[in-house]
Protein backbone atom coordinates (compact mmCIF):
# COMPACT_ATOMS: atom_id res chain seq x y z
CA UNK A 1 0.00 0.00 0.00
CA UNK A 2 1.08 3.81 -0.96
CA UNK A 3 0.21 6.75 0.77
CA UNK A 4 0.30 10.75 0.58
CA UNK A 5 0.17 13.18 2.92
CA UNK A 6 -1.88 16.13 2.97
CA UNK A 7 -0.60 19.68 5.05
CA UNK A 8 -3.16 21.71 6.07
CA UNK A 9 -1.05 25.24 7.34
CA UNK A 10 -4.46 26.60 9.32
CA UNK A 11 -4.32 30.01 11.66
CA UNK A 12 -4.32 28.00 14.98
CA UNK A 13 -2.72 24.92 14.09
CA UNK A 14 -1.28 23.27 11.25
CA UNK A 15 -2.81 19.60 10.19
CA UNK A 16 -1.84 16.17 8.81
CA UNK A 17 -3.90 13.52 7.09
CA UNK A 18 -2.24 10.35 5.77
CA UNK A 19 -4.38 9.27 2.87
CA UNK A 20 -4.56 5.97 1.37
CA UNK A 21 -4.89 4.98 -2.69
CA UNK A 22 -8.75 4.36 -2.04
CA UNK A 23 -9.14 7.76 -0.66
CA UNK A 24 -9.60 6.45 3.01
CA UNK A 25 -8.26 8.65 5.56
CA UNK A 26 -5.42 6.40 7.59
CA UNK A 27 -4.62 8.94 10.18
CA UNK A 28 -4.40 12.29 11.29
CA UNK A 29 -2.52 14.44 13.83
CA UNK A 30 -2.27 17.94 14.42
CA UNK A 31 -0.05 20.98 16.74
CA UNK A 32 -1.63 24.04 17.64
CA UNK A 33 0.92 27.53 17.63
CA UNK A 34 0.33 30.92 18.96
CA UNK A 35 -1.38 34.13 17.76
CA UNK A 36 0.26 37.16 18.65
CA UNK A 37 -1.47 40.66 18.44
CA UNK A 38 1.12 43.06 19.77
CA UNK A 39 -1.54 45.91 18.76
CA UNK A 40 -5.23 46.45 18.13
CA UNK A 41 -5.98 45.29 14.94
CA UNK A 42 -2.30 43.40 14.77
CA UNK A 43 -2.32 39.65 13.85
CA UNK A 44 1.21 38.19 13.52
CA UNK A 45 2.83 34.52 14.18
CA UNK A 46 6.26 32.98 13.83
CA UNK A 47 6.68 31.39 10.72
CA UNK A 48 9.47 29.35 12.78
CA UNK A 49 6.63 27.91 14.69
CA UNK A 50 5.02 26.86 11.30
CA UNK A 51 8.18 24.68 10.47
CA UNK A 52 8.77 23.52 13.82
CA UNK A 53 5.05 22.18 14.09
CA UNK A 54 4.88 20.92 10.86
CA UNK A 55 7.95 18.67 11.12
CA UNK A 56 6.58 17.43 14.86
CA UNK A 57 3.19 16.55 13.32
CA UNK A 58 4.55 14.57 10.47
CA UNK A 59 6.83 12.69 13.12
CA UNK A 60 3.93 11.67 14.87
CA UNK A 61 1.61 11.09 12.37
CA UNK A 62 4.11 8.71 10.74
CA UNK A 63 5.09 7.17 14.67
CA UNK A 64 1.26 6.58 15.36
CA UNK A 65 1.03 4.86 12.10
CA UNK A 66 3.86 2.82 12.37
CA UNK A 67 4.28 2.54 8.53
CA UNK A 68 7.53 2.48 6.35
CA UNK A 69 8.02 5.92 5.09
CA UNK A 70 9.20 4.22 2.19
CA UNK A 71 5.32 3.89 1.94
CA UNK A 72 4.67 7.41 1.50
CA UNK A 73 4.70 9.07 -1.85
CA UNK A 74 4.46 12.64 -1.56
CA UNK A 75 3.05 15.46 0.34
CA UNK A 76 1.10 18.66 -0.59
CA UNK A 77 -0.16 21.41 1.22
CA UNK A 78 -2.95 23.81 1.87
CA UNK A 79 -2.59 27.33 3.48
CA UNK A 80 -3.59 30.19 5.00
CA UNK A 81 -3.80 32.36 2.60
CA UNK A 82 -2.51 36.54 2.13
CA UNK A 83 0.12 36.04 5.05
CA UNK A 84 3.48 38.10 4.25
CA UNK A 85 6.30 35.98 5.01
CA UNK A 86 9.72 38.62 4.20
CA UNK A 87 12.66 36.24 3.83
CA UNK A 88 16.45 37.71 3.25
CA UNK A 89 19.15 36.04 0.59
CA UNK A 90 19.49 33.31 3.05
CA UNK A 91 16.45 32.41 3.35
CA UNK A 92 16.10 33.74 6.62
CA UNK A 93 12.25 35.67 7.81
CA UNK A 94 13.24 39.18 8.51
CA UNK A 95 10.21 39.82 10.65
CA UNK A 96 7.35 37.82 12.02
CA UNK A 97 4.27 37.09 9.65
CA UNK A 98 1.34 39.67 9.17
CA UNK A 99 -1.94 37.06 8.69
CA UNK A 100 -4.75 37.57 7.00
CA UNK A 101 -6.81 38.96 9.56
CA UNK A 102 -4.74 41.54 10.75
CA UNK A 103 -6.28 45.07 9.93
CA UNK A 104 -3.76 47.46 10.02
CA UNK A 105 -3.26 48.32 6.55
CA UNK A 106 -6.69 50.63 5.47
CA UNK A 107 -4.21 53.58 4.79
CA UNK A 108 -2.44 51.14 2.51
CA UNK A 109 -6.03 49.73 0.66
CA UNK A 110 -7.12 53.25 0.33
CA UNK A 111 -3.71 54.37 -1.64
CA UNK A 112 -3.64 51.07 -3.61
CA UNK A 113 -7.13 52.54 -5.01
CA UNK A 114 -6.10 56.20 -5.62
CA UNK A 115 -2.96 54.35 -7.60
CA UNK A 116 -4.40 51.90 -9.63
CA UNK A 117 -8.45 52.98 -9.41
CA UNK A 118 -9.88 50.52 -12.06
CA UNK A 119 -7.05 48.72 -12.93
CA UNK A 120 -6.79 47.10 -9.51
CA UNK A 121 -10.24 45.36 -10.79
CA UNK A 122 -8.85 44.65 -14.06
CA UNK A 123 -6.00 42.87 -13.10
CA UNK A 124 -6.18 41.89 -9.82
CA UNK A 125 -9.80 40.75 -10.04
CA UNK A 126 -10.65 41.79 -6.50
CA UNK A 127 -10.59 44.81 -4.29
CA UNK A 128 -7.72 46.00 -1.79
CA UNK A 129 -8.86 44.81 1.12
CA UNK A 130 -6.48 44.64 4.89
CA UNK A 131 -6.85 41.00 4.66
CA UNK A 132 -4.72 40.54 1.33
CA UNK A 133 -0.64 40.81 0.74
CA UNK A 134 0.54 43.79 -1.11
CA UNK A 135 -1.35 46.36 1.32
CA UNK A 136 0.79 44.69 3.94
CA UNK A 137 3.73 44.96 1.48
CA UNK A 138 3.23 48.81 1.43
CA UNK A 139 3.06 48.50 5.46
CA UNK A 140 6.23 47.41 5.75
CA UNK A 141 7.58 49.95 3.09
CA UNK A 142 6.29 52.72 4.70
CA UNK A 143 7.10 52.01 8.55
CA UNK A 144 9.75 49.27 8.25
CA UNK A 145 11.89 50.55 4.71
CA UNK A 146 14.97 48.55 6.67
CA UNK A 147 13.27 45.39 6.53
CA UNK A 148 11.62 46.04 2.83
CA UNK A 149 15.07 46.65 1.52
CA UNK A 150 16.74 43.32 3.01
CA UNK A 151 13.90 41.31 1.74
CA UNK A 152 14.82 39.21 -1.36
CA UNK A 153 11.57 37.21 -1.82
CA UNK A 154 7.82 37.59 -0.38
CA UNK A 155 6.27 34.12 0.24
CA UNK A 156 2.77 32.84 1.98
CA UNK A 157 2.71 30.92 5.05
CA UNK A 158 2.66 27.77 3.54
CA UNK A 159 5.10 28.68 0.45
CA UNK A 160 7.41 29.74 3.25
CA UNK A 161 7.29 26.01 5.51
CA UNK A 162 7.42 24.29 1.96
CA UNK A 163 10.73 26.39 1.23
CA UNK A 164 12.09 25.17 4.43
CA UNK A 165 11.50 21.62 3.40
CA UNK A 166 12.78 21.73 -0.03
CA UNK A 167 14.97 24.17 -0.12
CA UNK A 168 13.21 25.35 -3.50
CA UNK A 169 11.19 29.17 -3.68
CA UNK A 170 7.76 28.84 -5.21
CA UNK A 171 4.56 29.70 -5.15
CA UNK A 172 1.18 28.12 -6.88
CA UNK A 173 -1.74 30.75 -8.73
CA UNK A 174 -4.36 30.36 -6.54
CA UNK A 175 -2.43 31.33 -3.48
CA UNK A 176 -0.94 34.47 -5.65
CA UNK A 177 -4.20 35.31 -6.34
CA UNK A 178 -4.11 36.81 -2.65
CA UNK A 179 -1.88 38.74 -3.42
CA UNK A 180 -3.31 41.38 -5.25
CA UNK A 181 -0.05 41.79 -7.23
CA UNK A 182 -1.15 38.26 -10.09
CA UNK A 183 -2.72 39.05 -13.28
CA UNK A 184 -4.84 37.11 -12.48
CA UNK A 185 -5.79 35.93 -16.13
CA UNK A 186 -3.03 36.27 -17.70
CA UNK A 187 -1.15 34.23 -14.76
CA UNK A 188 2.01 36.41 -14.18
CA UNK A 189 2.85 39.07 -11.39
CA UNK A 190 1.91 42.04 -12.77
CA UNK A 191 4.66 44.15 -13.85
CA UNK A 192 2.09 47.61 -14.08
CA UNK A 193 1.43 47.08 -10.04
CA UNK A 194 4.87 46.27 -8.94
CA UNK A 195 6.18 49.53 -10.61
CA UNK A 196 3.04 51.52 -9.41
CA UNK A 197 4.34 50.58 -6.06
CA UNK A 198 8.45 50.65 -6.82
CA UNK A 199 8.69 47.09 -5.86
CA UNK A 200 11.52 45.38 -7.38
CA UNK A 201 10.03 42.48 -9.74
CA UNK A 202 12.55 40.06 -8.04
CA UNK A 203 10.54 40.01 -4.53
CA UNK A 204 7.96 37.76 -6.52
CA UNK A 205 8.87 34.08 -6.20
CA UNK A 206 8.65 31.57 -9.46
CA UNK A 207 5.02 30.80 -10.07
CA UNK A 208 3.51 27.19 -10.38
CA UNK A 209 0.66 25.02 -10.07
CA UNK A 210 -0.46 23.53 -7.26
CA UNK A 211 0.21 19.89 -8.49
CA UNK A 212 3.50 20.89 -9.74
CA UNK A 213 6.31 18.92 -8.08
CA UNK A 214 8.67 21.50 -5.71
CA UNK A 215 11.44 19.20 -4.93
CA UNK A 216 11.95 16.40 -2.14
CA UNK A 217 13.16 16.76 1.27
CA UNK A 218 16.34 18.05 2.40
CA UNK A 219 17.69 15.74 4.13
CA UNK A 220 18.17 17.16 7.76
CA UNK A 221 14.06 17.33 7.19
CA UNK A 222 14.01 14.16 6.42
CA UNK A 223 15.01 13.35 9.56
CA UNK A 224 13.39 14.82 11.77
CA UNK A 225 9.71 14.02 10.26
CA UNK A 226 10.52 10.32 9.51
CA UNK A 227 9.93 10.37 6.06
CA UNK A 228 12.64 9.70 3.38
CA UNK A 229 14.72 12.54 1.48
CA UNK A 230 13.30 11.44 -1.99
CA UNK A 231 9.76 11.81 -0.32
CA UNK A 232 8.11 14.37 -3.55
CA UNK A 233 6.82 17.77 -2.42
CA UNK A 234 4.60 19.15 -4.24
CA UNK A 235 3.27 23.00 -4.63
CA UNK A 236 -0.41 23.04 -3.13
CA UNK A 237 -2.89 25.50 -2.51
CA UNK A 238 -4.38 28.42 -1.00
CA UNK A 239 -7.28 26.43 2.11
CA UNK A 240 -10.64 27.80 0.15
CA UNK A 241 -8.99 26.52 -3.38
CA UNK A 242 -7.75 23.21 -1.28
CA UNK A 243 -11.19 22.82 0.00
CA UNK A 244 -12.87 22.88 -3.04
CA UNK A 245 -10.62 20.46 -4.84
CA UNK A 246 -11.59 18.33 -0.97
CA UNK A 247 -15.11 18.73 -1.65
CA UNK A 248 -15.28 17.88 -5.54
CA UNK A 249 -15.50 21.26 -7.00
CA UNK A 250 -13.98 20.76 -9.93
CA UNK A 251 -16.58 21.14 -12.63
CA UNK A 252 -18.78 24.10 -14.28
CA UNK A 253 -22.21 24.51 -11.82
CA UNK A 254 -20.19 22.80 -8.69
CA UNK A 255 -20.77 25.10 -5.82
CA UNK A 256 -19.69 24.39 -1.67
CA UNK A 257 -20.95 26.27 1.28
CA UNK A 258 -17.90 26.20 4.02
CA UNK A 259 -18.73 27.39 7.41
CA UNK A 260 -16.21 27.28 10.09
CA UNK A 261 -14.88 30.57 12.24
CA UNK A 262 -15.70 32.41 8.75
CA UNK A 263 -18.61 31.16 5.89
CA UNK A 264 -17.55 30.68 2.38
CA UNK A 265 -19.37 30.34 -0.61
CA UNK A 266 -17.27 29.12 -3.70
CA UNK A 267 -18.31 27.73 -7.26
CA UNK A 268 -16.23 26.78 -9.91
CA UNK A 269 -15.65 28.79 -13.20
CA UNK A 270 -13.62 29.10 -16.24
CA UNK A 271 -15.00 32.09 -17.91
CA UNK A 272 -13.02 34.83 -16.96
CA UNK A 273 -14.42 37.61 -18.88
CA UNK A 274 -17.46 37.77 -16.13
CA UNK A 275 -17.27 41.11 -14.20
CA UNK A 276 -18.38 40.95 -10.45
CA UNK A 277 -17.56 44.29 -10.12
CA UNK A 278 -15.55 43.32 -6.98
CA UNK A 279 -18.43 42.23 -5.04
CA UNK A 280 -17.01 38.50 -4.74
CA UNK A 281 -13.42 37.04 -5.14
CA UNK A 282 -12.58 35.67 -8.06
CA UNK A 283 -8.98 33.57 -7.33
CA UNK A 284 -7.25 31.45 -9.46
CA UNK A 285 -8.66 27.30 -8.71
CA UNK A 286 -5.91 24.36 -7.66
CA UNK A 287 -7.42 22.73 -11.55
CA UNK A 288 -5.55 24.00 -13.99
CA UNK A 289 -6.67 27.46 -16.31
CA UNK A 290 -10.14 27.27 -13.62
CA UNK A 291 -11.22 30.11 -11.52
CA UNK A 292 -13.43 30.16 -8.48
CA UNK A 293 -15.87 32.73 -7.19
CA UNK A 294 -15.66 33.56 -3.67
CA UNK A 295 -17.95 35.15 -1.22
CA UNK A 296 -17.24 35.75 2.65
CA UNK A 297 -19.18 35.95 5.64
CA UNK A 298 -16.69 36.95 8.06
CA UNK A 299 -18.26 36.00 11.34
CA UNK A 300 -20.39 32.48 10.03
CA UNK A 301 -19.61 30.03 12.88
CA UNK A 302 -17.89 32.81 14.96
CA UNK A 303 -21.30 34.16 15.64
CA UNK A 304 -22.62 31.17 16.95
CA UNK A 305 -19.34 30.74 18.96
CA UNK A 306 -19.76 34.00 20.29
CA UNK A 307 -23.83 33.85 20.93
CA UNK A 308 -23.14 30.50 23.35
CA UNK A 309 -20.21 31.62 24.86
CA UNK A 310 -21.86 34.63 25.87
CA UNK A 311 -25.67 34.02 26.66
CA UNK A 312 -25.49 30.07 27.24
CA UNK A 313 -21.59 29.79 28.25
CA UNK A 314 -22.73 26.32 30.93
CA UNK A 315 -25.14 24.68 27.55
CA UNK A 316 -22.83 22.61 25.11
CA UNK A 317 -23.54 23.39 21.35
CA UNK A 318 -25.70 19.95 21.02
CA UNK A 319 -27.82 21.48 23.85
CA UNK A 320 -28.33 24.92 22.68
CA UNK A 321 -29.43 24.06 18.69
CA UNK A 322 -31.53 20.82 20.03
CA UNK A 323 -34.40 22.64 20.54
CA UNK A 324 -33.68 24.72 17.22
CA UNK A 325 -35.53 22.33 15.29
CA UNK A 326 -38.88 22.51 16.90
CA UNK A 327 -38.83 26.69 16.32
CA UNK A 328 -40.84 27.38 13.05
CA UNK A 329 -38.42 28.86 9.98
CA UNK A 330 -38.38 32.52 10.78
CA UNK A 331 -37.75 32.02 14.79
CA UNK A 332 -41.23 34.18 15.52
CA UNK A 333 -40.55 37.20 13.59
CA UNK A 334 -36.78 37.40 15.11
CA UNK A 335 -33.24 38.54 12.70
CA UNK A 336 -29.94 38.30 13.25
CA UNK A 337 -26.96 39.95 10.85
CA UNK A 338 -23.66 38.24 11.50
CA UNK A 339 -21.91 41.69 11.51
CA UNK A 340 -20.02 40.74 14.86
CA UNK A 341 -16.82 41.85 13.57
CA UNK A 342 -18.03 43.90 10.45
CA UNK A 343 -18.62 42.25 6.61
CA UNK A 344 -17.12 41.14 3.59
CA UNK A 345 -19.46 40.37 0.93
CA UNK A 346 -21.46 42.08 -0.27
CA UNK A 347 -20.77 44.62 2.12
CA UNK A 348 -17.02 45.02 2.82
CA UNK A 349 -17.60 47.66 5.78
CA UNK A 350 -15.17 47.46 8.62
CA UNK A 351 -17.38 49.25 10.70
CA UNK A 352 -21.28 47.14 10.42
CA UNK A 353 -21.72 45.46 13.58
CA UNK A 354 -24.83 42.57 14.01
CA UNK A 355 -28.16 43.26 15.37
CA UNK A 356 -31.31 41.32 16.41
CA UNK A 357 -34.26 42.69 15.30
CA UNK A 358 -37.82 41.87 16.34
CA UNK A 359 -36.66 41.00 20.15
CA UNK A 360 -40.39 40.30 21.87
CA UNK A 361 -41.25 38.85 25.29
CA UNK A 362 -42.53 35.23 23.87
CA UNK A 363 -39.07 34.63 22.67
CA UNK A 364 -36.51 31.90 24.76
CA UNK A 365 -33.06 30.81 23.94
CA UNK A 366 -33.87 28.47 21.26
CA UNK A 367 -35.81 31.60 18.92
CA UNK A 368 -32.50 33.21 19.40
CA UNK A 369 -30.28 30.45 18.28
CA UNK A 370 -32.16 29.32 15.69
CA UNK A 371 -32.27 33.08 14.41
CA UNK A 372 -28.43 33.06 14.83
CA UNK A 373 -28.43 30.01 12.08
CA UNK A 374 -30.69 31.59 9.82
CA UNK A 375 -29.07 35.34 9.52
CA UNK A 376 -25.56 32.95 8.94
CA UNK A 377 -26.87 31.26 6.48
CA UNK A 378 -28.92 34.55 4.63
CA UNK A 379 -25.74 36.03 4.80
CA UNK A 380 -24.38 33.12 3.00
CA UNK A 381 -27.66 33.31 0.04
CA UNK A 382 -26.53 37.06 -0.86
CA UNK A 383 -23.51 35.35 -1.99
CA UNK A 384 -25.06 32.48 -3.36
CA UNK A 385 -27.53 34.85 -5.10
CA UNK A 386 -24.39 36.90 -6.59
CA UNK A 387 -23.21 33.95 -8.49
CA UNK A 388 -26.88 33.41 -9.63
CA UNK A 389 -27.41 36.71 -10.81
CA UNK A 390 -23.58 36.34 -12.99
CA UNK A 391 -25.42 32.90 -14.68
CA UNK A 392 -23.56 30.27 -12.77
CA UNK A 393 -26.79 27.69 -11.83
CA UNK A 394 -26.62 26.65 -8.11
CA UNK A 395 -29.15 23.75 -7.65
CA UNK A 396 -26.68 21.36 -5.32
CA UNK A 397 -24.80 22.88 -2.64
CA UNK A 398 -21.53 20.48 -0.89
CA UNK A 399 -21.78 21.87 2.84
CA UNK A 400 -19.04 20.99 4.75
CA UNK A 401 -17.53 22.54 8.22
CA UNK A 402 -19.35 23.51 11.42
CA UNK A 403 -22.44 24.08 9.26
CA UNK A 404 -23.02 20.16 8.44
CA UNK A 405 -22.47 18.68 11.65
CA UNK A 406 -26.20 19.56 12.34
CA UNK A 407 -29.15 18.40 10.72
CA UNK A 408 -31.60 21.14 11.34
CA UNK A 409 -28.85 23.49 9.81
CA UNK A 410 -27.89 21.63 6.61
CA UNK A 411 -31.71 21.54 6.16
CA UNK A 412 -31.88 25.17 6.90
CA UNK A 413 -29.54 25.78 4.28
CA UNK A 414 -31.49 23.95 1.74
CA UNK A 415 -34.07 26.10 2.55
CA UNK A 416 -32.59 29.15 2.42
CA UNK A 417 -30.78 28.85 -0.58
CA UNK A 418 -33.57 26.51 -2.24
CA UNK A 419 -30.90 23.92 -3.69
CA UNK A 420 -30.11 20.65 -2.75
CA UNK A 421 -27.23 20.66 0.11
CA UNK A 422 -25.19 17.34 -0.12
CA UNK A 423 -23.37 16.43 2.94
CA UNK A 424 -20.11 14.07 2.33
CA UNK A 425 -18.99 10.86 3.71
CA UNK A 426 -15.73 12.07 5.32
CA UNK A 427 -14.94 15.64 5.26
CA UNK A 428 -11.49 16.36 5.58
CA UNK A 429 -11.70 19.67 3.95
CA UNK A 430 -8.51 21.66 3.02
CA UNK A 431 -5.80 18.78 4.18
CA UNK A 432 -7.80 16.33 1.84
CA UNK A 433 -7.27 18.75 -1.12
CA UNK A 434 -3.72 18.78 -0.47
CA UNK A 435 -3.71 15.62 -0.33
CA UNK A 436 -5.77 14.89 -3.39
CA UNK A 437 -2.86 17.55 -5.17
CA UNK A 438 -0.26 15.18 -3.95
CA UNK A 439 -2.05 12.04 -5.00
CA UNK A 440 -3.02 13.71 -8.88
CA UNK A 441 0.52 14.91 -9.10
CA UNK A 442 2.51 11.46 -8.19
CA UNK A 443 0.31 9.82 -10.73
CA UNK A 444 -2.46 7.69 -9.31
CA UNK A 445 -5.22 9.19 -11.45
CA UNK A 446 -5.13 11.56 -14.69
CA UNK A 447 -7.00 14.08 -13.41
CA UNK A 448 -8.47 15.66 -10.12
CA UNK A 449 -11.59 14.66 -11.47
CA UNK A 450 -10.96 11.23 -11.26
CA UNK A 451 -9.37 11.60 -7.65
CA UNK A 452 -12.17 13.10 -6.50
CA UNK A 453 -14.51 10.26 -7.67
CA UNK A 454 -12.56 7.56 -5.97
CA UNK A 455 -12.03 9.86 -2.43
CA UNK A 456 -15.30 11.58 -2.05
CA UNK A 457 -18.46 9.93 -1.57
CA UNK A 458 -21.85 11.53 -0.47
CA UNK A 459 -23.47 10.60 2.82
CA UNK A 460 -26.88 12.20 2.37
CA UNK A 461 -28.75 14.71 0.91
CA UNK A 462 -30.95 17.49 2.03
CA UNK A 463 -33.92 19.02 -0.48
CA UNK A 464 -35.67 22.14 -0.01
CA UNK A 465 -39.02 22.12 2.06
CA UNK A 466 -41.17 24.41 -0.04
CA UNK A 467 -43.11 25.92 2.70
CA UNK A 468 -39.85 27.04 4.66
CA UNK A 469 -38.28 28.01 1.59
CA UNK A 470 -41.56 29.91 0.92
CA UNK A 471 -41.07 31.68 4.31
CA UNK A 472 -37.10 32.39 3.79
CA UNK A 473 -37.64 34.15 0.72
CA UNK A 474 -40.18 36.09 2.18
CA UNK A 475 -37.81 36.91 5.10
CA UNK A 476 -34.55 37.44 2.93
CA UNK A 477 -35.73 40.73 1.47
CA UNK A 478 -36.23 42.22 5.54
CA UNK A 479 -32.47 40.79 6.14
CA UNK A 480 -31.15 42.60 3.50
CA UNK A 481 -32.75 46.06 4.49
CA UNK A 482 -31.33 45.66 8.09
CA UNK A 483 -27.66 46.77 6.48
CA UNK A 484 -29.18 50.01 4.98
CA UNK A 485 -30.66 50.69 7.75
CA UNK A 486 -28.36 50.22 10.46
CA UNK A 487 -25.23 51.32 8.57
CA UNK A 488 -25.09 55.19 9.34
CA UNK A 489 -26.01 54.08 12.82
CA UNK A 490 -22.94 51.60 13.36
CA UNK A 491 -20.83 53.53 11.70
CA UNK A 492 -21.82 56.86 14.53
CA UNK A 493 -21.78 54.43 16.89
CA UNK A 494 -17.95 53.78 16.03
CA UNK A 495 -16.25 55.73 18.27
CA UNK A 496 -17.94 54.10 21.54
CA UNK A 497 -15.99 50.88 20.85
CA UNK A 498 -13.33 50.11 22.73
Amino acid sequence: MSYVIGVDLGTSAVKTVLIDRSGKVVAEHSEAYPLSQPKPGYSEQRPEDWVEKTLLSLKRLMEETAIEPSAVEGMSFSGQMHGLVLVNEEGAALRPAILWNDTRTTAQCRRIEDTLGDDLLRIARNRALEGFTLPKILWVQEFEPDVLDQAAKFLLPKDYVRYRLTGEYAMDYSDAAGTLLLDVAGKHWSTEILDAFQLPHTLCPPLVESFDLCGVLLPEIAEQSGLLPETKVFAGGADNACGAIGAGILAEGQTMCSIGTSGVVLSYEERTEVDFEGKVHFFNHGQQDAYYIMGVTLAAGYSLEWFKKTFAPGVSFDELLGGVGEIPAGSGGLLFTPYIVGERTPHPDANIRGSFIGMDAGHKLSHFARAVLEGITFSLRESIDILRASGTKIDKVISIGGGAKNENWLQMQADIFNAEIIKLESEQGPAMGAAMLAAYGCGWFPSLQECASAFLRPAQTYKPNPEAAAIYDKLFPLYQNVYGATEQLNSQLAEFRG
